[in-house]
């Protein structure tokens, strides 16, 4: 939007209207772009269910697949997850979480390792 609402200040013609100076960025942000957004207590609420109910038996068995490294493995566990999980896309994400689990611990193992050392 324009610094004067491109508005030629007479009432009649084409642009016609008053003229307005604007602030740049001075639209209100809406409540629907907020939407899916994770919120701090949504977050801390979800971890403290991770740390004491653990993973899910579909986790563990789509974790145990992706750990072998093979892409027919990964590949069954997307589709196991698909079937519990409904749509191709939630499982997708499944996988997509999971793998940065595993990368995780992994690297949490690697520096208690070298912490030893």
């Amino acid at each position: 939007m324009s610094e004067t609402n491109n508005r030629s200040g007479l009432f009649v013609g084409r642009n016609h209207g008053h003229v307005v100076k604007r602030a740049p960025n001075t639209w209100k942000s809406r409540p629907v772009t907020k939407k899916g957004q994770l919120s701090k207590r949504a977050k801390a609420v979800r971890e403290i269910i991770r740390e004491v109910a653990g993973f899910t038996p579909l986790e563990k068995k789509m974790m145990e697949m992706i750990r072998t490294g093979e892409a027919a493995k990964e590949k069954k566990a997307v589709k196991n997850a698909r079937q519990k999980l409904g749509t191709h896309k939630r499982a997708l994400h499944k996988r997509d979480e999971l793998t940065r689990l595993i990368q995780a611990q992994n690297k949490a193992s690697r520096d208690a390792q070298a912490a030893k050392k």
